[in-house]
Protein backbone atom coordinates (compact mmCIF):
# COMPACT_ATOMS: atom_id res chain seq x y z
CA UNK A 1 0.00 0.00 0.00
CA UNK A 2 1.02 3.65 -0.27
CA UNK A 3 3.28 5.16 2.36
CA UNK A 4 4.52 8.63 3.13
CA UNK A 5 7.99 8.31 1.63
CA UNK A 6 9.11 11.34 -0.38
CA UNK A 7 9.77 10.78 -4.05
CA UNK A 8 13.55 11.09 -4.64
CA UNK A 9 14.71 14.24 -6.41
CA UNK A 10 17.67 15.15 -8.57
CA UNK A 11 19.13 16.93 -5.54
CA UNK A 12 18.89 13.73 -3.45
CA UNK A 13 21.02 11.87 -6.00
CA UNK A 14 23.53 14.73 -6.17
CA UNK A 15 23.80 15.03 -2.38
CA UNK A 16 24.32 11.28 -2.03
CA UNK A 17 27.28 11.42 -4.42
CA UNK A 18 28.66 14.76 -3.24
CA UNK A 19 28.40 16.32 -6.70
CA UNK A 20 26.36 19.16 -8.15
CA UNK A 21 22.77 18.82 -9.27
CA UNK A 22 23.86 20.22 -12.64
CA UNK A 23 26.25 17.28 -13.14
CA UNK A 24 23.46 14.78 -12.57
CA UNK A 25 21.18 16.75 -14.90
CA UNK A 26 23.91 16.80 -17.57
CA UNK A 27 24.28 13.01 -17.24
CA UNK A 28 20.53 12.52 -17.73
CA UNK A 29 20.54 14.68 -20.86
CA UNK A 30 23.68 13.07 -22.34
CA UNK A 31 25.82 10.62 -20.33
CA UNK A 32 28.80 11.20 -22.68
CA UNK A 33 29.12 14.73 -21.30
CA UNK A 34 30.15 13.29 -17.91
CA UNK A 35 33.41 11.54 -17.01
CA UNK A 36 33.20 7.75 -17.16
CA UNK A 37 33.86 7.21 -13.43
CA UNK A 38 31.18 9.76 -12.52
CA UNK A 39 28.78 8.21 -15.04
CA UNK A 40 29.05 4.85 -13.30
CA UNK A 41 28.47 6.38 -9.86
CA UNK A 42 25.41 8.34 -11.04
CA UNK A 43 23.93 5.27 -12.74
CA UNK A 44 24.36 3.25 -9.54
CA UNK A 45 22.81 6.00 -7.42
CA UNK A 46 19.81 6.34 -9.76
CA UNK A 47 19.28 2.57 -9.50
CA UNK A 48 19.62 2.71 -5.71
CA UNK A 49 17.15 5.55 -5.26
CA UNK A 50 14.74 4.37 -7.96
CA UNK A 51 14.93 7.93 -9.28
CA UNK A 52 12.37 8.77 -12.02
CA UNK A 53 13.01 11.85 -14.20
CA UNK A 54 10.07 14.26 -13.99
CA UNK A 55 9.08 15.85 -17.30
CA UNK A 56 6.37 17.95 -15.71
CA UNK A 57 7.41 21.61 -15.17
CA UNK A 58 8.75 22.17 -11.66
CA UNK A 59 5.94 24.54 -10.76
CA UNK A 60 3.47 21.70 -11.31
CA UNK A 61 5.56 18.78 -10.09
CA UNK A 62 3.78 18.53 -6.75
CA UNK A 63 0.29 18.89 -8.21
CA UNK A 64 -2.12 16.17 -9.28
CA UNK A 65 -1.94 15.47 -12.99
CA UNK A 66 -5.50 14.10 -13.19
CA UNK A 67 -4.09 11.43 -15.47
CA UNK A 68 -4.13 7.65 -15.07
CA UNK A 69 -1.46 5.48 -16.68
CA UNK A 70 -2.80 2.31 -18.33
CA UNK A 71 -0.45 -0.46 -19.51
CA UNK A 72 -1.90 -2.81 -22.15
CA UNK A 73 -0.03 -5.70 -23.80
CA UNK A 74 -1.87 -5.25 -27.12
CA UNK A 75 -3.84 -2.50 -28.85
CA UNK A 76 -5.34 -4.91 -31.41
CA UNK A 77 -6.61 -7.58 -29.01
CA UNK A 78 -10.39 -7.21 -28.48
CA UNK A 79 -9.94 -8.30 -24.85
CA UNK A 80 -8.04 -5.14 -23.98
CA UNK A 81 -10.20 -2.91 -26.16
CA UNK A 82 -13.10 -3.93 -23.92
CA UNK A 83 -11.03 -3.37 -20.77
CA UNK A 84 -10.12 0.13 -21.96
CA UNK A 85 -13.78 0.96 -22.64
CA UNK A 86 -14.54 -0.02 -19.05
CA UNK A 87 -11.73 2.15 -17.69
CA UNK A 88 -12.71 5.21 -19.72
CA UNK A 89 -16.39 4.84 -18.82
CA UNK A 90 -15.25 5.88 -15.34
CA UNK A 91 -12.26 8.17 -15.95
CA UNK A 92 -14.02 10.29 -18.59
CA UNK A 93 -16.94 10.99 -16.26
CA UNK A 94 -14.55 11.88 -13.44
CA UNK A 95 -12.48 14.27 -15.57
CA UNK A 96 -9.36 12.09 -15.66
CA UNK A 97 -7.25 11.45 -18.75
CA UNK A 98 -5.96 7.98 -19.58
CA UNK A 99 -2.36 7.82 -20.74
CA UNK A 100 -1.97 4.55 -22.65
CA UNK A 101 1.19 2.54 -23.15
CA UNK A 102 1.71 -0.68 -25.10
CA UNK A 103 4.33 -3.21 -24.01
CA UNK A 104 3.78 -6.23 -26.25
CA UNK A 105 3.83 -8.80 -23.41
CA UNK A 106 7.47 -7.89 -22.67
CA UNK A 107 8.53 -7.27 -19.05
CA UNK A 108 11.45 -5.15 -20.28
CA UNK A 109 9.18 -2.97 -22.41
CA UNK A 110 6.74 -2.72 -19.53
CA UNK A 111 9.58 -1.38 -17.37
CA UNK A 112 10.39 1.29 -19.99
CA UNK A 113 6.76 2.30 -20.43
CA UNK A 114 6.16 2.55 -16.68
CA UNK A 115 9.24 4.74 -16.30
CA UNK A 116 7.90 7.01 -19.04
CA UNK A 117 4.42 7.24 -17.51
CA UNK A 118 5.79 7.95 -14.05
CA UNK A 119 7.98 10.70 -15.49
CA UNK A 120 4.75 12.47 -16.48
CA UNK A 121 3.59 12.33 -12.88
CA UNK A 122 0.48 10.18 -13.42
CA UNK A 123 -1.71 9.90 -10.33
CA UNK A 124 -2.10 6.12 -10.52
CA UNK A 125 -1.43 3.07 -12.68
CA UNK A 126 -3.53 0.19 -14.01
CA UNK A 127 -1.27 -2.68 -15.07
CA UNK A 128 -2.25 -5.77 -17.07
CA UNK A 129 0.38 -8.04 -15.52
CA UNK A 130 1.36 -9.08 -12.01
CA UNK A 131 4.91 -10.17 -12.85
CA UNK A 132 7.46 -7.35 -13.17
CA UNK A 133 11.20 -6.74 -13.38
CA UNK A 134 13.05 -5.84 -10.14
CA UNK A 135 13.55 -2.29 -11.45
CA UNK A 136 9.83 -1.93 -12.17
CA UNK A 137 9.05 -3.02 -8.63
CA UNK A 138 11.53 -0.47 -7.29
CA UNK A 139 10.02 2.34 -9.38
CA UNK A 140 6.49 1.49 -8.27
CA UNK A 141 7.58 1.47 -4.63
CA UNK A 142 9.31 4.82 -4.95
CA UNK A 143 6.50 6.45 -6.97
CA UNK A 144 4.15 5.89 -4.01
CA UNK A 145 0.94 6.02 -6.05
CA UNK A 146 -2.04 3.64 -6.25
CA UNK A 147 -1.37 0.64 -8.51
CA UNK A 148 -3.97 -1.90 -9.64
CA UNK A 149 -3.13 -5.12 -11.49
CA UNK A 150 -5.90 -6.59 -13.61
CA UNK A 151 -6.94 -9.70 -15.57
CA UNK A 152 -5.95 -12.49 -13.16
CA UNK A 153 -6.77 -13.21 -9.52
CA UNK A 154 -4.96 -16.52 -9.19
CA UNK A 155 -2.16 -14.72 -7.35
CA UNK A 156 -2.13 -11.69 -5.06
CA UNK A 157 -0.62 -8.56 -6.58
CA UNK A 158 1.37 -5.61 -5.28
CA UNK A 159 -1.51 -3.55 -3.88
CA UNK A 160 -4.84 -4.50 -5.40
CA UNK A 161 -5.80 -7.17 -7.95
CA UNK A 162 -9.01 -7.23 -10.03
CA UNK A 163 -10.08 -9.86 -12.56
CA UNK A 164 -10.88 -13.57 -12.57
CA UNK A 165 -9.03 -16.82 -11.89
CA UNK A 166 -7.63 -18.06 -15.21
CA UNK A 167 -6.70 -21.45 -13.78
CA UNK A 168 -10.17 -22.17 -12.38
CA UNK A 169 -11.90 -20.85 -15.52
CA UNK A 170 -9.87 -23.12 -17.81
CA UNK A 171 -10.34 -26.06 -15.48
CA UNK A 172 -14.12 -25.56 -15.47
CA UNK A 173 -14.34 -25.45 -19.28
CA UNK A 174 -12.23 -28.61 -19.54
CA UNK A 175 -14.46 -30.33 -16.98
CA UNK A 176 -17.48 -29.28 -19.06
CA UNK A 177 -16.03 -30.74 -22.26
CA UNK A 178 -15.22 -34.01 -20.50
CA UNK A 179 -18.71 -34.19 -19.02
CA UNK A 180 -20.09 -33.84 -22.56
CA UNK A 181 -18.11 -36.88 -23.74
CA UNK A 182 -14.64 -35.65 -24.77
CA UNK A 183 -11.74 -37.89 -23.77
CA UNK A 184 -8.88 -36.76 -26.01
CA UNK A 185 -8.84 -32.98 -25.65
CA UNK A 186 -5.87 -31.05 -27.05
CA UNK A 187 -5.02 -27.56 -25.80
CA UNK A 188 -4.09 -24.98 -28.48
CA UNK A 189 -2.00 -22.05 -27.23
CA UNK A 190 -0.07 -19.09 -28.62
CA UNK A 191 2.37 -16.42 -27.46
CA UNK A 192 2.90 -18.25 -24.14
CA UNK A 193 2.40 -15.22 -21.91
CA UNK A 194 1.68 -15.65 -18.19
CA UNK A 195 -2.11 -15.91 -18.52
CA UNK A 196 -1.79 -18.53 -21.26
CA UNK A 197 0.36 -20.69 -18.99
CA UNK A 198 -2.22 -20.30 -16.20
CA UNK A 199 -5.01 -21.48 -18.52
CA UNK A 200 -2.85 -24.41 -19.60
CA UNK A 201 -2.38 -25.28 -15.94
CA UNK A 202 -6.15 -25.32 -15.40
CA UNK A 203 -6.67 -27.56 -18.43
CA UNK A 204 -3.93 -29.92 -17.26
CA UNK A 205 -5.38 -30.13 -13.73
CA UNK A 206 -8.80 -31.08 -15.12
CA UNK A 207 -7.39 -33.70 -17.48
CA UNK A 208 -5.31 -35.33 -14.75
CA UNK A 209 -8.26 -35.24 -12.34
CA UNK A 210 -10.20 -37.37 -14.82
CA UNK A 211 -7.10 -39.55 -15.47
CA UNK A 212 -6.82 -38.33 -19.03
CA UNK A 213 -3.59 -37.43 -20.81
CA UNK A 214 -2.98 -33.68 -21.40
CA UNK A 215 -1.85 -32.84 -24.92
CA UNK A 216 -0.66 -29.49 -26.26
CA UNK A 217 -0.07 -27.63 -29.50
CA UNK A 218 1.96 -24.58 -28.45
CA UNK A 219 3.74 -21.74 -30.22
CA UNK A 220 5.27 -18.35 -29.40
CA UNK A 221 3.46 -16.83 -32.42
CA UNK A 222 0.64 -14.32 -32.00
CA UNK A 223 -2.91 -15.64 -32.16
CA UNK A 224 -4.93 -15.46 -35.37
CA UNK A 225 -7.63 -17.34 -37.25
CA UNK A 226 -4.93 -18.56 -39.64
CA UNK A 227 -2.82 -19.91 -36.79
CA UNK A 228 -5.84 -21.77 -35.41
CA UNK A 229 -6.25 -23.51 -38.75
CA UNK A 230 -2.57 -24.40 -38.88
CA UNK A 231 -2.71 -25.83 -35.38
CA UNK A 232 -5.77 -27.91 -36.29
CA UNK A 233 -3.90 -29.56 -39.16
CA UNK A 234 -0.85 -30.15 -36.97
CA UNK A 235 -2.98 -31.67 -34.20
CA UNK A 236 -4.73 -34.02 -36.64
CA UNK A 237 -1.34 -35.43 -37.62
CA UNK A 238 0.08 -35.55 -34.10
CA UNK A 239 -3.03 -36.68 -32.21
CA UNK A 240 -5.28 -38.63 -34.62
CA UNK A 241 -7.59 -39.69 -31.75
CA UNK A 242 -8.35 -36.05 -30.87
CA UNK A 243 -12.06 -35.52 -30.12
CA UNK A 244 -11.87 -32.08 -28.49
CA UNK A 245 -9.94 -28.82 -28.75
CA UNK A 246 -9.71 -26.17 -26.04
CA UNK A 247 -8.09 -22.95 -27.25
CA UNK A 248 -6.41 -20.23 -25.23
CA UNK A 249 -8.61 -17.65 -27.02
CA UNK A 250 -11.48 -17.37 -29.48
CA UNK A 251 -9.24 -16.47 -32.43
CA UNK A 252 -7.55 -19.87 -32.41
CA UNK A 253 -10.86 -21.64 -31.77
CA UNK A 254 -12.61 -19.95 -34.70
CA UNK A 255 -9.66 -20.65 -36.99
CA UNK A 256 -9.72 -24.33 -35.96
CA UNK A 257 -13.50 -24.49 -36.49
CA UNK A 258 -13.24 -22.98 -39.99
CA UNK A 259 -10.48 -25.43 -40.87
CA UNK A 260 -12.63 -28.34 -39.68
CA UNK A 261 -15.39 -27.13 -41.99
CA UNK A 262 -12.96 -26.92 -44.93
CA UNK A 263 -11.80 -30.49 -44.23
CA UNK A 264 -15.33 -31.85 -43.81
CA UNK A 265 -14.90 -32.57 -40.08
CA UNK A 266 -18.18 -32.18 -38.20
CA UNK A 267 -18.20 -29.95 -35.11
CA UNK A 268 -19.03 -31.02 -32.44
CA UNK A 269 -19.92 -34.56 -33.59
CA UNK A 270 -16.34 -35.50 -34.52
CA UNK A 271 -14.35 -32.78 -32.75
CA UNK A 272 -15.67 -30.43 -30.06
CA UNK A 273 -14.14 -26.95 -29.95
CA UNK A 274 -14.10 -24.35 -27.14
CA UNK A 275 -12.48 -20.92 -26.94
CA UNK A 276 -11.78 -18.38 -24.22
CA UNK A 277 -13.14 -14.84 -23.61
CA UNK A 278 -16.53 -15.15 -25.35
CA UNK A 279 -16.28 -12.51 -28.08
CA UNK A 280 -19.43 -11.62 -30.02
CA UNK A 281 -18.00 -13.04 -33.24
CA UNK A 282 -18.14 -16.51 -31.72
CA UNK A 283 -21.93 -16.26 -31.50
CA UNK A 284 -22.21 -15.06 -35.09
CA UNK A 285 -20.77 -18.19 -36.68
CA UNK A 286 -22.27 -21.64 -37.21
CA UNK A 287 -22.03 -23.58 -35.00
CA UNK A 288 -21.96 -20.97 -32.25
CA UNK A 289 -18.63 -21.21 -30.42
CA UNK A 290 -18.49 -22.50 -26.85
CA UNK A 291 -16.29 -20.22 -24.75
CA UNK A 292 -15.38 -18.94 -21.31
CA UNK A 293 -17.06 -15.53 -21.08
CA UNK A 294 -14.82 -13.10 -19.20
CA UNK A 295 -15.94 -9.73 -17.75
CA UNK A 296 -13.49 -7.49 -19.63
CA UNK A 297 -15.53 -4.26 -19.53
CA UNK A 298 -16.39 -4.79 -15.87
CA UNK A 299 -12.73 -5.42 -14.99
CA UNK A 300 -11.75 -2.07 -16.50
CA UNK A 301 -14.70 -0.27 -14.90
CA UNK A 302 -14.09 -1.64 -11.39
CA UNK A 303 -10.34 -1.06 -11.66
CA UNK A 304 -10.87 2.61 -12.55
CA UNK A 305 -13.47 3.04 -9.79
CA UNK A 306 -11.18 1.52 -7.18
CA UNK A 307 -8.23 3.64 -8.33
CA UNK A 308 -10.21 6.88 -8.11
CA UNK A 309 -11.54 5.91 -4.69
CA UNK A 310 -8.00 5.41 -3.45
CA UNK A 311 -6.94 8.75 -4.93
CA UNK A 312 -9.67 10.27 -2.75
CA UNK A 313 -8.03 8.55 0.25
CA UNK A 314 -10.75 5.91 0.53
CA UNK A 315 -9.56 2.46 1.61
CA UNK A 316 -9.64 -0.27 -1.07
CA UNK A 317 -12.80 -2.37 -1.21
CA UNK A 318 -10.58 -5.46 -1.09
CA UNK A 319 -7.02 -6.34 -1.98
CA UNK A 320 -8.42 -8.95 -4.39
CA UNK A 321 -11.68 -8.55 -6.33
CA UNK A 322 -12.71 -11.62 -8.33
CA UNK A 323 -15.41 -10.77 -10.89
CA UNK A 324 -15.83 -14.38 -12.03
CA UNK A 325 -16.59 -15.83 -15.46
CA UNK A 326 -19.34 -17.78 -17.27
CA UNK A 327 -19.28 -20.97 -19.31
CA UNK A 328 -21.11 -20.57 -22.61
CA UNK A 329 -21.94 -23.95 -24.16
CA UNK A 330 -22.87 -22.64 -27.58
CA UNK A 331 -23.16 -25.35 -30.24
CA UNK A 332 -19.54 -26.44 -30.68
CA UNK A 333 -19.11 -28.87 -27.74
Amino acid sequence: MMNNKKRPTLQDVADHLGITKMTVSRYLRNPQLVAENTRQKIAQAIELFGYIPNRVPDILSNSKSRAIGVLLPSFTNHVFADVLKGIESVTDAAGYQTMLAHYGYSEHKEEQRIESLLSYNVDGLILSENHHTPRTLKMLEVANIPVIEIMDTHELGLQQTIGFDNVVAAQTMTDTMIARGCQNIVYFSARMDKRTTLKMKGYELAMKKHRLKPRFIATEESSSFTLGGQQLRLALDKYPQMDGIFCTNDDLAIGALFECQRLGIQVPEQIAIAGFHGHDVGRSITPRLASVITPRFEIGKVAAEQLLHRLMQQPPQSHLIDLGYQIYIGESI
